[in-house]
């Protein structure tokens, strides 16, 4: 069963959030707008699960830190975030994204703040893609004479 494009589209904007540079989030986000803290940021962690060959059986692999974040704007959406790692104002500006998300302000944050993440998330990806490849090595068969 799929998820709903709605549903989807929030997923993958709240991964974005998540997956941002810290500092970049907070050049293109600078003002925090007004808003009030449900779930202040709190620091834990979480089991990561891992397969054998992609398709093996699940093990936990071990644990992950983690911030939370989950606050409501003075209009009355609501933001949450889970980022990796100890950074508290990192989790409060993905969750002020979030919950903006669900204003008026969304196609100003998509052009300002969401595009430029996207395009250097995929420049990373491309580049580290790149230095990848550039290690691959190919492995071939000679023809032995015994083998004809």
């Amino acid at each position: 069963m799929t998820a709903p494009p709605e549903i989807t589209a929030r997923q993958d904007l709240m991964g974005l959030l998540a997956r941002a540079r810290p500092a970049r989030l907070a050049q293109l986000f600078p003002d925090m707008p007004p808003h009030d803290m449900l779930r202040p940021p709190e620091i834990g962690a979480v089991m990561v699960r891992g397969r054998a060959g992609g398709t093996g059986a699940p093990f936990n692999l071990g644990e992950v830190t983690v911030t939370r974040c989950v606050l409501r704007l003075t209009s009355g959406e609501v933001g949450h975030a889970h980022v990796q790692g100890r950074d508290k104002a990192h989790a409060t500006r993905a969750a002020l994204v979030d919950a903006m998300m669900q204003t008026q302000a969304a196609g100003h944050l998509q052009a300002a703040v969401l595009a430029p993440l996207r395009a250097e998330e995929s420049a990373r990806r491309s580049d580290r893609a790149t230095k990848a490849a550039a290690t691959k090595v190919e492995f071939f068969t000679l023809v032995r004479g015994e083998d004809q």
